[in-house]
């Protein structure tokens, strides 16, 4: 589904990581590791299919359908029933999996804006997960969340086993999810 060999990303005359190599096949869960600033972001830009500068083999399945979690929810806005029309959601599906996490009903009629980062964070896992997609890129999915919420997407993840690629600082989570880690280390 995603081959690396040989990958090597610079930027602005440093290299970030040299000669990089990972798979990731049906089911399994690999996790990015490495101090900011090692091109954990690019790499995962990669797996959205921007086109960055590196050198080595970069390779997505073909028609492979990608759903992604950002670091940053800080664009949402509107009401939660607008941006699940606009991100072509099942809205009660999407509801359900934000209850599940443990999300207020009466944050239902709320402007996305007003929402805590917490509160964002969960809007787009919960997105993330109304989608269907061969691979899922999450960036860093637990900043702002709280446990019992990090608990329940720990188990979700164990039990449906979707592929995926992410960047998460919480070892914890990692350790009881990753299926491998792929350290970015300087050159």
């Amino acid at each position: 589904m995603l081959t690396i060999k040989n990958l090597t990303k610079s930027h602005a005359g440093r290299t970030l990581f040299r000669e990089t190599e990972m798979t990731i096949n049906w089911g399994e869960r690999v996790a990015l590791v490495g101090r900011n600033g090692s091109g954990k972001s690019s790499l995962l830009r990669l797996a959205l299919g921007e086109e960055i500068p590196h050198t080595g083999l970069f390779s997505l399945a073909s028609g492979l359908v990608v759903s992604y979690v950002p670091q940053d929810a800080s664009f949402l806005r509107g009401s939660l029933s607008q941006f699940a029309r606009r991100s072509e959601l099942d809205e009660t599906q999407f509801k359900t999996i934000l209850r599940k996490l443990d999300f207020a009903r009466v944050q239902f009629e709320k402007d996305l804006s007003d929402y805590s980062a917490g509160q964002k964070k969960k809007v787009l896992l919960a997105r993330s997960l109304c989608q269907s997609a061969h691979l899922y890129v999450w960036d860093e999915p637990l900043n702002y969340i709280d446990v019992f919420s990090r608990m329940q997407l720990e188990e979700l993840l164990r039990v449906c086993r979707p592929a995926m690629l992410l960047v998460e600082h919480d070892q914890a989570f990692l350790e009881g999810l990753a299926d491998k880690r792929v350290e970015l280390v300087p050159a």
